[in-house]
């Protein structure tokens, strides 16, 4: 079987941060298969892209849906026989702003199921087409909202941040990063892991207002996923389990 095309899945890829990375990986010469919830939403995301005359795929994939999962595992495996990178994009946030005493555990679920559980299905479906490829990379999109290290200091942006269910999550996916990628070094498979921490981006990510995150100090779309592009885009790169922002290493 013949690798030498880069094949990229990226999760909750029809809008938002997602949409940008498939936009600019396709620009930048990768295949790219978008993954949608919604294939109505998808179709239409894939209809803009089709104006810049770009050419990417578009697979159902609701990461909270087991099943769903599988039958996307199993649409790549029929139409490509590989993939070489992953990016599990695809977040939300359930439980902002309510205080840990009281946060309702709905919430709480909710958060994990998209956040976490959804993140460790897709990685482990996907496992086996990645194996074919003979350079892999996953990328996880996670939260400086999900390190200890910056809940706990006062100078960060993210110190007075309360959404214990989200920041819980991306906390949790930050472990599965580590523990992946030394699974991956243990058993001598070229595929790196890390995590990415995008920042405080102006798109409507939780039903925020992108014109408000903005005036806050929000990035724009393309400041958000500069380090996602640039570790997507560097297949000779070896580094693994590491949590990284564009200003460099973040501390879990």
């Amino acid at each position: 079987m013949n690798t030498n095309q880069i094949i990229t899945l990226v999760t909750g890829g029809n809008r938002g941060m997602g949409l940008e990375i498939v936009k600019e990986l396709s620009q930048r010469g990768q295949h790219v298969i978008m993954g949608a919830r919604n294939l109505e939403k998808g179709r239409a995301a894939i209809d803009e892209l089709t104006k810049l005359n770009l050419d990417v795929d578009l697979v159902q994939l609701d990461v909270t849906n087991s099943a769903s999962v599988t039958e996307a595992a199993q649409t790549i495996q029929q139409k490509y026989g590989y993939l070489t990178i992953l990016i599990n994009n695809a977040g939300a946030v359930f439980d902002g702003r309510q205080d840990p005493s009281v946060v309702k555990l709905e919430n709480l679920r909710d958060d994990f199921a998209i956040n976490y559980f959804g993140l460790v299905d897709v990685s482990q479906k996907m496992l086996p087409l990645l194996q074919k490829s003979t350079r892999a990379k996953v990328i996880n999109i996670s939260s400086m909202m999900g390190s200890k290290t910056e809940a706990l200091n006062p100078q960060s942006s993210v110190y007075k941040a309360i959404a214990v269910g989200y920041q819980s999550a991306k906390a949790a996916a930050n472990m599965y990063t580590v523990q992946l990628a030394k699974e991956m070094l243990r058993k001598n498979l070229p595929i790196t892991v890390n995590a990415i921490d995008p920042g405080m981006v102006a798109t409507e990510f939780a039903g925020a207002d992108p014109a408000q995150v903005k005036k806050m100090g929000g990035k724009t779309v393309e400041m958000g996923v500069a380090r996602t592009i640039e570790l997507a885009t560097d297949l000779d790169s070896k580094e693994t389990a590491t949590f990284s922002n564009t200003e460099g290493q973040v501390g879990w």
